[in-house]
């Protein structure tokens, strides 16, 4: 508090309401070098069969990846941390299901614009390859409203910003709510930034979890 506001008030409080939640994991070196190894090759075979695109242009794999064999590690990494995040939120059905699973290949000057993945409960990256200058992901602020009024700022802190920036590396893994806006800034690097994107949904919610609260 300021020394004026100390003259007249006993105590103050900054309360956070309503948080937007990014769960960052970093896997082990020993458990992701052997399984980024069948990763990248899956995915280079994968992108080498496909039509080739022009220079600039990222790639984008099928989206029914997880079904593959060398994905089933990845994929029990993202399932013990998505049962975490549940635990975590106190939600009292825990049965969920990858409705998606993808590799992105963005070579030098590709970008991925902002987006968000409807239909979803949480959503997630998890990053192969990670060079200098393709080593972010930008977060917006879910709160359009804010954007109405935007007075300008003498310093951006994460008080007053629309947008985080997240660093990430090789074996980094992202979870986030699937409403939450996000997008990747063109790769200034002359090596392509590769990752594999998924989406998770909770199982049988008709009949377990969309009846009315109230």
């Amino acid at each position: 508090m300021s020394e004026q506001l100390n003259a007249w008030v006993d105590s103050s409080d900054i309360l956070r309401l309503f948080p937007t939640l990014v769960w960052k994991l970093q896997i082990k070196a020993a458990v992701c070098a052997e399984m980024n190894q069948r990763l990248l090759a899956l995915i280079e075979t994968l992108h080498a069969d496909a039509d080739q695109h022009d220079s600039g242009l990222s790639w984008q794999s099928a989206r029914n990846l997880h079904e593959q064999e060398s994905l089933g590690e990845l994929v029990r990494c993202i399932e013990t941390a998505a049962q975490t995040v549940v635990r975590f939120l106190r939600i009292s059905h825990d049965a969920f299901e990858l409705t998606g699973c993808w590799a992105n290949v963005l070579p030098k000057g590709a970008a991925h614009k902002t987006h968000s993945h409807p239909n979803n409960f949480l959503s997630g990256v998890y990053y192969l390859r990670t060079p200098d200058g393709a080593d972010t992901i930008n977060f917006h602020d879910p709160r359009n409203q804010t954007g109405i009024i935007r007075p300008p700022v003498t310093e951006l802190t994460a008080e007053n910003t629309d947008q985080v920036v997240v660093k990430v590396s090789s074996g980094t893994l992202l979870l986030f709510p699937s409403y939450l806006q996000h997008d990747v800034n063109s790769n200034s690097s002359d090596t392509e930034r590769i990752s594999i994107s998924f989406n998770l949904m909770f199982s049988s919610y008709v009949q377990q979890m969309s009846k009315p609260l109230w």
